[in-house]
């Protein structure tokens, strides 16, 4: 038994000198010295980034009153039928982007409330008011009166990479405070789940998709790095039966909140750029049927008159294959890079047409086919 245990303790000891040994080196042909770069797979502590990061994530409770029938009864001489009112509580959880008091949250936690009530984690409850609402990306902003208080600040989201380890921080069950932690299982998920009541633009669904426990209450809270940066803003879950967590959650992307954020601070309304095309994802079948001689990017089926792309020189049967220098092979990934500009924006789209490929500067307009600022 001795000789077992001596020889699983060699063992260990072998296995972390290993993974403590560095990068062998290794002779290229040009004479120079390299480092054989292998993938590694480490821990990151979380404690630092939860510290740093839990004060910036409040408690939102929402109230609302719905009318409901009231029906004449065994005392109906009294009480006549009518209409009574009967008052509703939601919960959910909000981001501090300022120290001043502007909280990013989903559109979904707020946008049907009379009064709105914050509390900090400091157990300090105050009064909020509803800055302005997307329903296209399910964000929207509240502000509160207060001063120096901890905020985190954006990431950039366009940087995340699959199985990087992030924390979701939110208040699920009506629990304050609570932090899990995951890793980043997929980028740019189109999931359908946004109800736009807006007929003149789309949802704008481009998630980030995590592991990391998410319940419900935690939406509109944090998804952070190990920068203790803010990269997405939690909005949806996968859930069984009984509605709870059941494997993975959605995050809206930073760059396309802080975006958002920023137009609803200034104007109250998403100034949103539009190409202005009908595309479908090049896949074995659609390349087969179109000819084109790489499964990647996006089909253009149909082009809108007059818009950004037409105005472009952008045609039917075109190929895009990046915009604004960043590759786009999902519908979802387009979105996500054009949600990040404003009307009047200049950016370069890369397609291919009959096999050869091109580069041209287009300039966005807004749903109204113009840049000029579209006001709530």
């Amino acid at each position: 038994m001795k000789k077992i245990v001596c020889l699983v303790a060699a063992i260990g000891v072998f296995v972390m000198q290993s993974c403590n040994a560095q990068p062998a080196e290794v002779q290229n042909v040009s004479g120079v010295t390299d480092q054989v770069r292998e993938p590694r797979l480490t821990l990151t502590d979380f404690t630092d980034v939860a510290a740093a990061t839990i004060n910036g994530v409040v408690h939102i409770k929402t109230e609302m009153t719905q009318m409901t029938p009231l029906y004449q009864s065994f005392f109906g001489f009294i009480i006549q039928q009518g209409v009574q009112k009967q008052v509703y509580n939601a919960y959910g959880s909000g981001v501090i982007i300022t120290a001043d008091g502007y909280i990013l949250t989903n559109n979904h936690v707020v946008q049907d409330a009379e009064r709105i009530t914050v509390t900090l984690n400091d157990r300090r409850e105050l009064p909020a008011r509803l800055v302005g609402n997307d329903p296209a990306t399910d964000l929207a902003v509240i502000k509160v009166e207060a001063e120096d208080l901890t905020y985190i600040p954006f990431g950039n989201s366009d940087l995340v990479r699959i199985g990087e380890p992030v924390l979701a921080i939110g208040n699920p069950f009506n629990l304050t405070s609570t932090v899990t932690s995951g890793i980043i299982s997929a980028k740019a998920r189109n999931m359908h789940i946004i109800d736009n009541p807006r007929s003149n633009e789309s949802p704008l669904e481009s998630f980030l998709q995590t592991d990391a426990a998410v319940n419900s209450g935690n939406s509109g809270g944090a998804l952070v790095n190990s920068q203790a940066e803010l990269i997405g803003v939690v909005t949806a879950i996968a859930s069984g039966n009984g509605g709870n967590y059941i494997g993975y959650s959605f995050a809206i992307p930073s760059n396309i909140a802080v975006k958002v954020a920023a137009d609803l601070k200034l104007y109250g309304y998403v100034q949103r750029g539009y190409l202005g095309v009908q595309v479908t994802e090049v896949d074995a079948n659609v390349a087969r049927q179109t000819g084109a001689r790489e499964i990647k990017g996006l089909y253009v089926a149909k082009v809108m008159p007059d818009c950004a792309a037409e105005r472009a020189g952008i045609r039917q049967g075109d190929i895009i294959l990046r915009v604004a220098g960043k590759e786009v092979n999902t519908f979802a990934e387009m979105m996500e890079e054009l949600g990040i500009f404003t009307p009047g924006d200049e950016v370069d789209v890369d397609y291919v047409r009959n096999g050869k490929a091109d580069v041209v500067k287009v300039k966005l307009l807004n749903s109204n086919g113009n840049t000029s600022i579209i006001r709530k």
